[in-house]
């Protein structure tokens, strides 16, 4: 058997943790992986992360960035926006740049901390999508970390992700397990 390189034949950047993701040609690297992967996170009324393990719903939520969003360098502007769709709801636009309350108590997982809130018009948005009461939390890499555990990968931190900066699957894997 021939040895072939390796060859990314796509990437997917999941904002919001647990809801669908977007296909992208090309991905800015952070020191958390992926920009823009997994920096939000839906939460219940106690902080707790609400994942599709147990709100197979947020499946159907659609998220938007900005296409410049993944060129390296860009920043956002007074007019970026995450936009947020999903069936029977009204588009939400989240400012990407203002500034947001801090939320103390997020958990996922095992970590705990605090979090960007997005406000009242994202907590009441996805609070009727899934009927229950939830807020959207954007990760606070200002005063947070969430390293990895150091028996997988020493001196790497992530986000809301659940273990690792990159997540990959080979082809032979999609195909004998999807």
């Amino acid at each position: 058997m021939g040895s072939e390189a390796a060859k990314v034949k796509s990437i997917f950047i999941y904002p919001i943790k647990s809801c669908r993701g977007i296909s992208v040609s090309e991905a800015p690297l952070s020191s958390t992986g992926f920009r823009w992967d997994r920096q939000w996170l839906v939460v219940n009324s106690k902080g707790r992360a609400i994942t599709q393990r147990v709100e197979p719903k947020l499946a159907l939520v659609q998220v938007e960035l900005p296409s410049e969003a993944f060129s390296e360098g860009w920043q956002p502007t007074k007019s970026s926006y995450l936009v947020i769709r999903a069936p029977g709801m009204d588009e939400l636009k989240v400012p990407l740049t203002k500034p947001r309350e801090i939320s103390d108590g997020v958990s996922v997982w095992e970590w705990s901390g605090s979090a960007f809130d997005e406000g009242t018009e994202a907590s009441k948005w996805f609070s009727n999508f899934l009927a229950k009461p939830s807020r959207l939390v954007r990760f606070n890499e200002v005063t947070e970390t969430r390293p990895v555990n150091r028996e997988y990968a020493h001196g790497y931190k992530v986000m809301f992700s659940d273990q690792f900066p990159f997540l990959l699957i080979s082809q032979v894997s999609k195909v004998i397990y999807c």
